[in-house]
Parts: C-alpha cells; structure tokens; sequence
C-alpha cells in the first residue's frame, strides 16, 4: 500500500485554512494512537491502534470539510465513504482502510489469527504515511511521534 499511495499529492494550490479545534483534536488523538500502537507488543493491537489512527485523521479532515447534512434522513456512512467526497485525493486510502475495517475488527474481538506481525507493522506505516498526508491535506503542519516514555 505504502509503495503505490505513499506519494499522494494533495493539492498544494488549496488556501490554508482555519482549522476547527474539534479537527486538530482529532489529528492530535490520531498521532497519539499512532504512538500507543507503535509500543503494543501484539500484532493484533499494534493492527487496531494503527487503523483508528487512520480512522481518526480521516475524520478529522471530513469535520473540517463535510457540508452540513442535509434535513431529510439518509442511512449512516462511515468515514471511509466521506472521505473521497470532501478530499478526493484520498479516494484510494479511504478504499484501503475500509477494506480493512473486518481485520480490525477480528483482531479487536481478540481472534488469534486476525492479522500476522507483518500485517500490522505494515498497516502501522501506512498509517502514518496517512496521517501525514491528512495534516497536509488540512494544511496543518506534520507532526513527528514523540517517543513515548520508558517505565523504569
């Protein structure tokens, strides 16, 4: 995923703009989850906190840019079907994630065999590749992780 998407360009043209507290709120939650899965000693953990982590930055940009719903009753969507509406740059990532929406949720319910190491060292860089592209995308200026502090 990384090799393909991991050079999505978004639009360098677009005015920056003011960015809702609720949003930076969202992006700052991404990077911490990021962070936290990067500690996890398990593949299943490290695979869930690196797609809430994406999940979470996705819906930071879809806050910042969704027009207000309108008054007649639609059925829910999630993020991942947003998302390529208000930032179409992202259409491919919003397909990944989404696709992997049923692994995170096997790995959450605790199945053993939910998703390897690899699978989610992999989706833990993809990940973050994603949430830098959000911030760019929000013209909010990356973030490295900060290294979490180790307990003595």
């Amino acid at each position: 995923m990384s090799t393909s998407m991991g050079t999505t360009p978004i639009r360098p043209d677009r005015p920056r703009c003011r960015v809702a507290p609720s949003a930076l709120a969202l992006l700052e939650s991404a990077r911490q989850g990021l962070a936290a899965a990067e500690c996890d000693p398990s593949a299943g953990g490290r695979y869930v906190g690196a797609h809430l982590a994406a999940l979470r930055a996705a819906a930071a940009i879809v806050a910042a840019r969704a027009e207000p719903p309108s008054p007649r009753k639609k059925r829910p969507q999630s993020v991942w079907e947003l998302l390529p509406r208000v930032e179409p740059t992202l259409s491919e990532w919003a397909a990944f994630f989404a696709a992997g929406a049923g692994k995170r949720a096997a790995a959450e319910a605790g199945l053993p065999r939910a998703v390897t190491a690899r699978e989610a060292d992999e989706l833990l860089r993809d990940a973050a590749t994603f949430v830098s592209l959000a911030e760019s995308a929000l013209g909010v200026p990356a973030q490295s992780l900060l290294p979490l502090p180790v307990a003595m």
